[in-house]
């Protein structure tokens, strides 16, 4: 008995994250593949457009967001419409003899203003489409031109700022970021908690009640030595109630404790009911909440009359009159404490 529960509650904290490092681990994992797979490198940090006048180089799917610095642009007179609403202002200007269309979103242009000094925009390099196609048409009408003549002319891809989707990819950055943040830290925090024990939930909860390595030593003692009762994942030992489950741990001294009861579910698949289980309910001072579920009635009858006999002022059963009683008490000690304050 001593050799099997000796240090049994922290041996059970690191078993307990160990099984938990498995999400975040791989949660970054996916996040690694979509940055392979996906462009979110350059929808952060898009390429600079250099060479205006060869944007075939940048149109490759993983490489087509850039970020321009453009002069001396000139309204087409044409827009993108998509449903009715008007997505895009073209614009063309002069890149080194080659004409380039650019499609600005009515914010930059500020629905069509006539020239454009300069603009800086994020954008993508899109080859030309059925839509960029009728453009084209519709300007060698204007200027009396052949479709072969302005092809000559006008490059094959324009930069359109619309498609970078600026809201859509800062927040999807964003997201990304943030989950990424958030997993790194949950790893960092369990990967801690699994060298040092002393400073996860459990201990930390323990530690409203006193020195939180002075208290989880001694339930480790009592565990070792001689627990008073013990079912598959709750222990009792002389001043301690501790729970070992793999959706949690916890330790409460006994002293501590308030109120129990328990709670019954019925489990059932359409009309069929197959099985019922129990809840322990269990708060403590300093307001501490704890939920056993998923126990046989049995062993939590168990739990419930060891505990009412070892604090014989633990209140027993749900009722409005303990309910009540137990609101009272909490609100005495938080004006009490509000006082000493």
């Amino acid at each position: 008995m001593t050799e099997n529960y000796d240090n049994y509650i922290s041996r059970h904290i690191r078993k307990a994250y160990l099984r938990r490092l498995v999400s975040p681990i791989i949660y970054l994992l996916i996040l690694i593949i979509l940055w392979i797979l996906f462009p979110l490198h350059d929808i952060l940090l898009p390429q600079h457009l250099d060479n205006p006048g060869n944007l075939a180089a940048y149109s490759n799917a993983h490489f087509s967001y850039v970020d321009a610095n453009l002069e001396n642009l000139y309204f087409t007179g044409y827009t993108n419409t998509s449903f009715g609403q008007t997505n895009g202002y073209y614009y063309y200007t002069m890149w080194d003899g080659q004409c380039i269309i650019v499609l600005l979103s009515p914010h930059t242009c500020e629905e069509g203003l006539p020239e454009i000094d300069s603009v800086q925009i994020r954008g993508r390099v899109l080859k030309g489409n059925a839509m960029y196609d009728a453009l084209l048409d519709k300007l060698s009408q204007d200027l009396n031109w052949t479709k072969d003549g302005i092809s000559g002319k006008v490059s094959g891809y324009f930069i359109s700022e619309p498609a970078f989707k600026l809201f859509r990819s800062s927040l999807l950055m964003g997201i990304y970021f943030a989950t990424g943040a958030y997993t790194v830290i949950r790893l960092l925090l369990y990967i801690l908690y699994i060298y040092f024990p002393i400073f996860s939930p459990t201990c930390r909860q323990l530690g409203r009640f006193g020195k939180p390595s002075v208290l989880l030593a001694q339930a480790e003692e009592e565990l070792a030595t001689l627990p008073q009762l013990a079912t598959e994942d709750m222990f009792i030992t002389e001043h301690y109630f501790i729970v070992l489950a793999s959706y949690g741990v916890a330790v409460v001294p006994i002293a501590e404790i308030i109120w129990i009861y328990k709670y019954s579910t019925l489990h059932k698949i359409l009309w069929h009911h197959f099985s019922i289980s129990y809840t322990l309910h269990i708060t403590a001072n300093k307001h501490l909440y704890i939920q056993c579920p998923k126990n046989m009635k049995s062993d939590i009858d168990g739990i419930i009359d060891y505990l009412s006999e070892a604090n014989h002022d633990i209140l027993v059963g749900f009722n409005e009159e303990n309910r009540l009683k137990i609101k009272n008490k909490t609100v005495q000690t938080q004006e009490n404490t509000g006082a000493r304050e």
